[in-house]
């Protein structure tokens, strides 16, 4: 979110964080928000029955700032089939692990337990599906033997703070659409998402 807004800021995304919600009081990103001047609402998860009326009054807050894209930050809650459907499109959501692997939590745990050689961070289109949708573009790294988990994650984090960015931008610059349930980048559906290779290729 950081990293989003100072981007819109410096123009670098052609673009403006109109609000940043959480379902949590307490959450870092609602003071961050508050220092830089962007308003803020909380939609406290525990206030509400169920999803369905928590789900209505995010619906509620988001409409009345009359936002274009939503997108899903450190945002843990699962969205309903119906939220989704109608935010389809619209709905922006960053993982860090090369979707369709590794959806869900723990994902720089289980590449160091899968000894894969590469990780990396995932943008795409949400859907109803967890961690499932569209993938736009992805960041990819190499993982080193002295890596831990929670060095790993740093590394990965750097890369978030890029590829979100970008494609937002892309977004607002009109490059990137949703049509007919896929995204197209100028114009061309995207079959597979864009990679970028933020270190080489291990050469042996």
């Amino acid at each position: 979110m950081q990293a989003l807004a100072h981007a819109c800021r410096n123009g670098k995304i052609r673009a403006t964080v109109n609000v940043v919600i959480s379902d949590r009081a307490d959450a870092g990103g609602i003071d961050v928000a508050r220092e830089l001047g962007v308003e803020t609402a909380v939609v406290p998860w525990s206030s509400f029955a169920d999803r369905a009326a928590f789900e209505h009054e995010l619906a509620q807050v988001l409409e009345a700032h009359r936002v274009d894209v939503i997108v899903l930050a450190g945002f843990m809650r699962v969205l309903s089939p119906e939220f989704a459907a109608r935010y389809a499109g619209q709905l922006i959501n960053i993982h860090p692990a090369l979707l369709p692997k590794y959806r869900g939590l723990h994902t720089h745990r289980r590449v160091l337990e899968a000894k894969d050689a590469q990780h990396g961070a995932s943008v795409h289109f949400a859907t109803a599906e967890l961690d499932g949708g569209p993938v736009v573009l992805q960041s990819r790294i190499n993982v080193r033997p002295a890596d831990t988990e929670q060095n790993l994650a740093l590394r990965v984090l750097r890369t978030e703070h890029v590829i979100l960015p970008k494609v937002i931008g892309w977004l607002a610059d009109g490059r990137l659409t949703w049509q007919e349930g896929r995204g197209y980048l100028d114009g061309k559906p995207l079959d597979s998402p864009v990679v970028e290779d933020f270190e080489p290729a291990e050469t042996h």
